[in-house]
């Protein structure tokens, strides 16, 4: 990134996707945009709503009309999966630098300082944040769950040869000018996205580091939606995206 941008902050491009999620969104949303640190000269929220059917839609809604210099709503009009509203909000986004960030409140918004550093102060490309690097706080929940992202991540590492500790969190964020050459060639619409874009800023040869974040994961009684179906389905999506395209 240039000095000028360095010295003045960076314009941060925050990409929301958001399915049936009303009774979390708001909170989270508010918690976006009370961000406020020396690294961030400006931030952008694009909200993705992706087909939701429980009234998320008209809470977004609201939330948009109420800040409407800070929010942009993007509409699917039907549910088509993370990936898809991702891609969907890298074409819009026009910050500096662009990270996702889930629509629950598994991950604090709190710690955008401490991704954005390492491309202020170390020249990176990419920051993952990782749930499973020494950090303040982690609620401590299934370890099958934390299992099967650890093997995950190591198959991951092991076609892409990044060492990663945490290869399926949310929290990744990347130049603008980088997602935006790498999103014409996102095809998962779903889960898939996260071993998918791994495997494309590999090839990139994309300078990657990660960061230590804070994690309140939810149980799935509490709304979690990725399950062990996801996770087989995971290993299929490393294979194809690091050998098959």
């Amino acid at each position: 990134m240039s000095q000028d941008t360095t010295s003045a902050g960076v314009k941060l491009s925050v990409v929301i996707p958001v399915y049936n999620e009303r009774f979390l969104v708001a909170e989270l949303v508010h918690r976006v945009l009370a961000v406020s640190a020396p690294e961030i000269r400006e931030m952008e929220v694009l909200l993705i709503d992706d087909g939701s059917k429980d009234g998320s839609l008209d809470i977004l809604r609201r939330l948009a009309a109420e800040h409407p210099d800070r929010i942009r709503l993007l509409e699917q009009g039907r549910n088509q999966g993370k990936g898809a509203a991702i891609r969907r909000g890298i074409a819009e986004a026009t910050g500096d630098l662009i990270l996702f960030q889930g629509a629950d409140l598994e991950y604090d918004p709190r710690d955008y300082p401490r991704l954005i550093r390492p491309f202020l102060e170390d020249g990176a490309d990419v920051v993952y944040g990782s749930r499973y690097l020494p950090s303040e706080r982690r609620r401590v929940l299934n370890f099958r769950h934390t299992l099967g992202n650890q093997l995950l991540t190591q198959f991951s590492n092991w076609l892409t040869d990044l060492n990663l500790t945490d290869m399926e969190t949310c929290y990744k964020a990347m130049r603008g000018d980088l997602a935006r050459s790498i999103a014409p060639r996102l095809r998962s619409n779903r889960f898939g996205f996260e071993p998918e874009i791994t495997a494309r800023l590999a090839r990139a040869d994309a300078r990657v580091f990660e960061v230590p974040i804070s994690y309140s994961g939810r149980t799935y009684a509490e709304g979690k939606k990725i399950g062990w179906k996801d996770a087989v389905a995971a290993f299929w999506h490393i294979t194809k995206y690091n050998l098959l395209s």
